[in-house]
C-alpha cells in the first residue's frame, strides 16, 4: 500500500474531525471544555462512549490475543455488566447530587485535602499510562505502514499522532469529544464488520457457517475453570466487576462524557445502554481474531511472532488496498476516540484538583491551553518510553499496570461509600503507597505460597481490599457519614 495513500486518507480523516471541532467548540470557555453545559444527548454519549472504551489496543489487540487466551476475555467482559450496573445505580447519583466537575473533589469531601490529592494523582498516572499504550499501538501501525518506507524514524510518528489530537481537542474540550467520538466510533466498528466480510467472502462461508466455523474453533473456547490459572472463569469475572468499577466509574475520562447528560436519568440510560452494545462489540472483534488466523492458516501465511502485529501484518500486506484503507480508518478512530478524551479529561483534573479552576471564570483558557500542551508533551515521552520495554501483549499490559494504580481508587472510594468512619487524612498518601507495593510482593510470590496459584487481573481487587484495609487501620469513628447514604434514589431507567 503507498504510504502517500495511506497519509492523504489519514489527513482526510483529520480534517473532519477538525471541522467537527470547530463546529462544537465555537467559543467554548471552561464551561463547555469541562462539562460540555451539560447538554450532550444521552445516546450520543452512549454510542461514543463504546469507542472510548474499545479503543486502539481492543482492535489490535483483541484479535491477536485469540491464539493464548481464546475466548477466555468475555468472561471479563460478562463481569463488565454487574460493575456497569453499580456505576449507573451507586456511583453516578452521587455525582450528580454533588454535581461534580472532577469525581476526585468527592474524595476530598468525604476524607480530606490529601485523600482528594492522592485519588486525583492516582488517576494521572493511570490515564497517562492508558493513554500513551493506546497511542503507542496506532504509533506503531503508522510506521509500518507510512514511515518504515520513508525512513523516518519512529518518535516521528509519536509527534504527528499527539499533535493531531491537540489540534482538535485543545478549545472545545468534552464538548467536541462527545460528537467526535460518535463518529470515531462508527468508523471502528464499521471497518470491522467490512472486515469481517472481506475475510469470509473469501470462503464462500454463509452467516450461519461462519458462526458454526467461529464455534468449531479451538479459539473459540470462553469459559476456564481451573482454580489455579490466570483465566479461571471467577478470577476474570469477578476481576472485570471491579475493572469496569475502577476504569469507567472512578475514572474521569469516562465520568467526564457521563456528566455532560443533562440530568442523572438520562446518563442512567446512556450506561445501560452502553453496557450492553458492549458484549456484542467485544464478541466481534475476538470473533474477528478467530478469522484472522483461519484466514492465515488457509493461505499458508506465517503469524507474527507478536500477537498484537496479526491484524495489521494481514490488513497491510494480503488484504486488498481498500481493505487496509478500511483498516487505517477503523484503527485511527479507535486510538482517537479514546486518547483524545484522555487528553481532555486530564487537563480537566490537573486544572480542577490541583489548580482549584471553576467553569466561568475568565481568564483561565489560557492556562487550561498550555496545561493541555504539556500534557500533550507528556504522552509524547512516556510513549516513546513504553516502546522501548514493551514485551507482552499491549491489553494485557494495560489491565496489569491499572490493578497497580487504579486498585488505591477503588479502596478510597469503597471505604469512603460504604463506611461512616472518618480517616487520619494525612496518612492516606501512604497507605496509597504501601498496597501496591503489598500486591506486587503477592502477585510474585504467590505460586510458591499458595499451592500454584497464579493471581491474574484480580490483583486489582486485591490492591484495593489492603487499600481498605490500611483505611481502617488509620480511622476513627466520625461524625460525618458516607455521603452514598444521603443521595437519594435514582431515577428509573427508561429505555426508550
Amino acid at each position: 500500500m503507498s504510504p502517500v495513500l495511506v497519509v492523504s486518507v489519514i489527513l482526510s480523516y483529520f480534517l473532519v474531525l477538525v471541522l467537527i471541532s470547530f463546529k462544537t467548540a465555537g467559543k467554548s470557555d471552561s464551561a463547555a471544555f469541562f462539562t460540555g453545559n451539560r447538554q450532550s444527548p444521552w445516546y450520543v454519549v452512549s454510542f461514543g462512549m463504546i469507542g472510548a472504551s474499545l479503543s486502539g489496543i481492543t482492535f489490535i489487540s483483541v484479535p491477536g490475543m485469540v491464539a493464548a487466551s481464546h475466548f477466555s476475555y468475555m468472561q471479563m467482559v460478562l463481569g463488565y455488566l454487574i460493575g456497569y450496573l453499580v456505576i449507573a445505580t451507586v456511583l453516578m447519583p452521587l455525582y450528580y447530587k454533588l454535581n461534580l466537575i472532577s469525581i476526585y473533589s468527592y474524595l476530598e469531601k468525604r476524607f480530606g485535602f490529601w485523600s482528594y490529592k492522592t485519588g486525583s494523582f492516582y488517576f494521572l498516572i493511570s490515564r497517562v499510562i492508558g493513554a500513551s499504550l493506546r497511542l503507542f499501538v496506532v504509533a506503531g501501525v503508522l510506521q509500518l505502514a507510512v514511515f518504515d518506507a520513508w525512513g523516518m524514524p519512529y518518535w516521528v510518528s509519536v509527534l504527528i499522532t499527539i499533535v493531531l489530537i491537540w489540534i482538535y481537542t485543545f478549545r472545545g474540550g468534552i464538548k467536541t469529544i462527545v460528537w467526535t467520538d460518535t463518529l470515531q466510533t462508527f468508523f471502528m466498528l464499521s471497518s470491522v464488520v467490512v472486515i469481517v466480510y472481506y475475510v469470509t467472502s473469501g470462503f464462500d462461508w454463509s452467516l450461519s457457517e461462519v458462526t458454526s466455523q467461529i464455534k468449531a474453533s479451538e479459539y473459540s473456547k470462553m469459559f476456564f475453570w481451573d482454580w489455579k490459572d490466570s483465566q479461571n472463569f471467577f478470577k476474570q469475572f469477578f476481576a472485570g466487576v471491579f475493572i469496569a468499577i475502577v476504569m469507567t466509574g472512578l475514572d474521569q475520562d469516562m465520568m467526564q462524557k457521563n456528566l455532560t447528560c443533562k440530568n442523572i436519568g438520562e446518563a442512567q440510560k446512556n450506561m445501560f445502554w452502553f453496557s450492553i452494545s458492549l458484549i456484542f462489540a467485544n464478541l466481534l472483534f475476538l470473533s474477528l481474531g478467530v478469522l484472522l488466523f483461519i484466514y492465515a492458516a488457509t493461505n499458508e501465511i506465517g503469524i507474527p511472532s507478536k500477537p498484537d502485529d496479526l491484524f495489521p501484518f494481514l490488513a497491510l500486506n494480503y488484504f486488498p488496498p481498500v481493505v487496509g484503507i478500511i483498516f487505517l480508518l477503523g484503527i485511527t478512530a479507535a486510538a482517537y476516540s479514546s486518547a483524545d478524551s484522555a487528553l481532555t479529561s486530564l487537563t480537566t483534573s490537573f486544572c480542577v484538583d490541583f489548580l482549584g479552576f471553576e467553569p466561568g471564570v475568565k481568564g483561565e483558557n489560557r492556562t487550561r491551553v498550555q496545561i493541555h500542551a504539556a500534557f500533550s508533551v507528556l504522552l509524547f515521552f512516556v510513549i516513546l518510553l513504553f516502546n522501548l520495554i514493551n514485551d507482552e501483549s499491549v491489553i494485557n499490559s494495560l489491565l496489569s499496570i491499572s490493578g497497580y494504580t487504579y486498585g488505591p481508587l477503588l479502596g478510597l472510594f469503597a471505604f469512603g461509600l460504604f463506611t461512616k468512619r472518618s480517616v487520619n487524612d494525612k496518612l492516606v498518601p501512604i497507605i496509597s503507597v504501601i498496597s501496591p507495593m503489598i500486591s506486587y510482593i503477592l502477585k510474585l510470590n504467590a505460586p510458591d505460597w499458595f499451592w500454584g496459584y497464579q493471581i491474574g487481573f484480580e490483583l486489582l481487587i486485591i490492591n484495593g481490599l489492603f487499600t481498605f484495609i490500611g483505611l481502617l487501620l488509620i480511622s476513627r469513628r466520625g461524625e460525618q457519614d458516607a455521603l452514598i447514604a444521603r443521595v437519594p434514589s435514582p431515577d428509573p431507567i427508561t429505555m426508550h
